[in-house]
């Protein structure tokens, strides 16, 4: 799952911010969906990988056919071995989903359709931070660190920790073992996936 059409968009339309206006935002997303799957395909070519491209809203996971639909496209395209499906919500045409900023919880979904066994979420922070800014390796219950989720969101981005927490919930809820680790940091995906001390992991089953 992947976000960053607006951000990539705004350049070729000449913005510098990230703009408030809805259809303006819409129109970002549909130029810089083209250049982010550009630069996608050229980073995995480098591996020997190709990829794929899924533009989702809520809409096409709450519908049984479509979700049904969805989960058949990604289960065959993982069944290649050599092709990187990359997710994205639909900004160009999905109003409610650019608004709120929940590319986070459209993740979940998207990991709990396709029966995943680990949700890793990526952020600027090496994970979730207590009051003193030290990173908590895990966490047995959400409800309990929520307040510990900051509201501010960086200058090109949405949702934040906040949304990154009910995505946490809704995916440990179903059984999904959550993660939330640094983009920024070399290796970290690796680290994780490899059961190491990195990022902070939600428990399945302690989530209230």
């Amino acid at each position: 799952m992947s976000s960053g059409a607006v951000a990539a968009g705004l350049a070729s339309l000449g913005l510098k911010e990230r703009p408030e206006d809805l259809a303006l935002r819409q129109a970002c997303a549909a130029v810089g969906q083209s250049q982010l799957m550009a630069l996608y395909a050229e980073c995995f070519s480098e591996h020997g990988l190709k990829v794929a491209q899924l533009l989702l809203t809520h809409g096409d996971i709450d519908s049984r056919t479509r979700s049904e639909n969805v989960r058949g496209t990604l289960s065959r395209l993982l069944e290649r071995r050599n092709v990187v499906p990359i997710i994205n919500e639909n900004d160009s045409v999905a109003t409610e989903e650019l608004k709120f900023g929940d590319n986070d919880r459209l993740s979940a979904e998207v990991a709990i359709l396709a029966d995943a066994g680990v949700l890793l979420l990526l952020t600027s922070v090496e994970g979730l931070l207590d009051g003193k800014g030290r990173r908590l390796p895990v966490v047995e219950n959400v409800a309990q660190v929520k307040g510990l989720a900051r509201v501010d969101k960086g200058r090109l981005s949405v949702g934040g920790m906040i949304s990154k927490l009910e995505a946490v919930k809704l995916a440990v809820d179903a059984g999904v073992l959550t993660v939330i680790g640094s983009g920024r940091k070399a290796g970290q995906i690796a680290a994780i996936v490899g059961g190491k001390d990195a990022g902070t992991r939600f428990l399945v089953g302690g989530t209230k």
